[in-house]
C-alpha cells in the first residue's frame, strides 16, 4: 500500500486522488477495511490530510474519533469534515445516526476557542484550530439571501442539508 499519508474515513464507494480510503464494509475502493470506532489503524504522527463526508455523525464517539486523529496528524495536518447539520432532517432521519453537529461543535477541541469564549476545558488532550465552518445550503438559491442568514439559521429548520469544517491540528 506504500507510505499513507492522506486518509478518506468512512469514504465508502468515493475514490479521492492520492486519498487512502478506510471504511467499515469491503466495499470497490476501499483501501483499508476497518472499524474506526475501534480507532484509526495507523501511527502516531503519520498523517497530513484527513477527509471525512457523512462519516462522523455514525461513530459511537465523537472525542474518541477526535483524539484518535489528533494522534494520527502530523503537526499542522488539515482535517475536512463534512456532516449532516443538527437542524436538517437529514441529521435526524437516518436511524444509524448517533451524534449532532452544530457550529460550535469543534470549538470544544480548540484550546484558544475554550480560552477566549468560556467554554469548559475537558482537558482532552488534543488541539485542534477551527479554520473554516461553511453550510451547504438545502437550496442554491439561498445562500443569496439579502439579509442575514443567522436569522434563518435560528429560527428555521432544513435551510442547511450540511455543515463543513476545516481544522488545523496543533502540536
Amino acid at each position: 500500500m506504500g507510505n499513507i499519508t492522506k486518509i478518506n474515513l468512512g469514504g465508502g464507494t468515493q475514490k479521492i486522488e492520492d486519498f487512502t480510503n478506510i471504511d467499515i464494509l469491503n466495499l470497490p475502493n476501499v483501501d483499508i477495511v476497518h472499524n474506526i470506532n475501534k480507532g484509526i489503524p495507523l501511527p502516531d504522527n503519520s498523517i497530513e490530510e484527513i477527509y471525512s463526508s457523512h462519516c462522523l455523525e455514525h461513530l459511537d464517539d465523537t472525542i474518541h474519533i477526535m483524539k484518535e486523529i489528533y494522534r494520527v496528524c502530523k503537526p499542522n495536518a488539515i482535517v475536512k469534515i463534512k456532516v449532516p447539520y443538527f437542524k436538517s432532517i437529514g441529521a435526524f432521519k437516518d436511524p444509524t445516526h448517533k451524534q449532532f453537529f452544530t457550529e460550535k461543535t469543534f470549538d470544544y477541541f480548540d484550546h484558544e476557542k475554550i480560552k477566549n469564549q468560556e467554554l469548559p476545558d475537558y482537558k482532552l488532550k488534543v488541539n485542534f484550530k477551527v479554520e473554516k465552518v461553511a453550510y451547504l445550503w438545502s437550496a442554491s438559491w439561498l445562500r443569496y439571501l439579502p439579509f442575514k442568514k443567522a436569522f434563518f439559521l435560528k429560527h428555521f429548520w432544513n435551510i442547511v442539508r450540511s455543515i463543513y469544517y476545516e481544522l488545523r491540528v496543533i502540536k
